[in-house]
């Protein structure tokens, strides 16, 4: 079945087929016609977009160049950095220090009442309050006076940029539907992911880069399955899926060419290759013939863009110094935060970190340390980075976990040691620049970290005050398929008015 979006863009059948003709062969025949001067003026005017003197894209993008937007954005770009496994809120942001006095009580049931646990702790015969070993600080310079854990000290030097929520909730219990609803916005499998949605509507700035990338750090503690369809286009065209960037050898699996097979013989075949897809959409409208051109003109522009990305030689020392020595590590948090900042610059649109290592079910205090020292500095020196380069105020960066964890320790509690159970009722995320609040608070716990009682914000209504930012009405980014309209929130979640500016 064709696949056809509801954007204001629509067109006709014919209209649809000339902006999906590569600019090579559309140039091509205007200029031994017209000339490529009014081949450029009729592109603009197919694109919906100001004429342009000197084009800048090739071909096969010119299809990508389109935004859909609502309204004038604040962000235009987005770096999301996902912490699976679900980092503990009440060793990290939400500061309870009265469950000092309430060591190996027992969880009162009036604080559960009733709320579903895992199975991994639903047979346990008592729920002992487990408060946090770490100490908290004051940030400095944060008007919300936020309390962080003194695991996170290079974070903390950067509060006065983040919006700290503390009243995070969610719908599932366990890391797959957890993480599957956080990207997708459904616990189901199949749907495009954020960064998906965000290629689809915001188009690409760059021919060179896909507009979707994602990178993933091993992280120290125990780590969840790590499945490629988290970053999958779901039923949105394909070549808005994410494009792993790898740390090994091959940054990019199969990018080079093979032994033998020169630029120009990779050349010739894409043009045979194109050839033939374009004859398939002439015949048959299926608009994954035009994303397969799409996709392998891509990878023929990121032989050459890839391998200058990635070259950090460029950057000045006090950089480097600014993300610690890991930087030079290919692979860990910080290195992949100074490859986000580099992407950022170059027009991607949307950048996905995954750490993992953080599911800690037994001795969170020593894998939570390892884990903070992995990120702490890293995610900190994104945050200076892009600001002093005056890129903050237009790029969102978000940090989030799929759940949180519990107050009560799975298994044996001591004076050094507890482990946390899953915790979807409440948890903390934190979200700086491109249009939202610096340096404050938002939203609050109960005195165990077990409730919200005041402002909740589902993962809907942050994925529609993500998409607000980056001017979206959230119900109105759709596409159509099946017979129906989707989007990322579908019907359900509201823009949080009170952390946007």
């Amino acid at each position: 079945m064709t696949k056809h979006h509801t954007s204001p863009h629509a067109a006709d059948p014919l209209e649809e087929y000339l902006r999906n003709l590569t600019r090579r062969r559309f140039f091509g025949a205007m200029g031994s016609t017209l000339g490529a001067g009014l081949g450029a003026t009729a592109l603009a005017s197919l694109l919906d977009a100001p004429t342009m003197a000197a084009p800048t894209t090739t071909d096969e993008t010119a299809h990508l160049l389109r935004n859909l937007s609502h309204y004038a954005p604040r962000a235009k770009r987005v770096i999301y950095m996902h912490m699976e496994g679900g980092p503990s809120q009440l060793d990290l942001f939400d500061h309870k220090p009265g469950l000092e006095a309430r060591y190996n009580e027992d969880l009162p049931d009036s604080i559960r009442n009733g709320q579903r646990v895992s199975t991994m702790t639903s047979g346990q015969a008592r729920f002992p309050v487990a408060p946090s070993r770490f100490r908290f600080h004051r940030a400095a310079n944060n008007e919300g006076g936020v309390m962080l854990s003194e695991l996170l000290p290079h974070t903390a030097e950067m509060a006065h940029e983040i919006c700290f929520i503390r009243s995070m909730h969610t719908q599932a219990i366990n890391h797959e539907p957890g993480i599957t609803f956080f990207q997708t916005g459904n616990e189901q499998p199949g749907r495009p992911s954020f960064g998906s949605w965000m290629s689809y509507g915001l188009g690409s700035e760059n021919e060179d880069l896909p507009a979707f990338v994602v990178m993933i750090t091993q992280g120290y503690g125990n780590m969840q399955a790590l499945s490629a369809r988290f970053w999958d286009s779901g039923f949105l065209p394909s070549e808005h899926q994410g494009c792993k960037l790898r740390s090994g050898k091959d940054t990019v699996l199969y990018l080079q060419n093979p032994d033998g097979v020169s630029r120009a013989d990779r050349r010739t075949m894409l043009d045979l290759a194109s050839a033939i897809n374009e004859d398939e959409f002439q015949r048959s409208g299926d608009a994954e013939t035009m994303a397969r051109i799409a996709q392998h003109e891509l990878a023929y522009r990121m032989q050459m863009s890839v391998p200058e990305l990635t070259d950090i030689s460029d950057e000045p020392q006090h950089v480097l110094d600014m993300y610690g020595t890991d930087v030079r590590s290919p692979g860990s948090f910080s290195a992949n935060c100074l490859q986000a900042r580099r992407l950022a610059e170059r027009g991607v649109r949307f950048i996905q970190l995954y750490m993992r290592g953080w599911d800690a079910h037994g001795n969170l205090p020593t894998e939570i340390r390892k884990q903070c020292a992995a990120v702490d500095r890293g995610q900190a020196a994104l945050l200076k980075d892009l600001k002093q380069r005056g890129m903050l105020e237009d790029t969102l960066v978000l940090w989030a976990g799929e759940f949180g964890r519990s107050v009560y320790s799975q298994g044996q509690l001591t004076m050094t040691n507890y482990g946390r159970d899953h915790h979807p009722r409440c948890f903390s995320v934190w979200v700086a620049g491109g249009g939202i609040k610096p340096g404050i608070s938002y939203g609050k716990t109960d005195d165990y970290s077990y409730n919200i009682v005041e402002n909740p914000v589902s993962v809907h209504d942050l994925h529609a005050t993500l998409l607000d930012r980056l001017g979206f009405n959230h119900h109105g980014l759709t596409y159509r398929h099946q017979g129906r309209d989707y989007a990322l929130t579908d019907a359900q979640g509201s823009v949080v008015k009170d952390i946007i500016v």
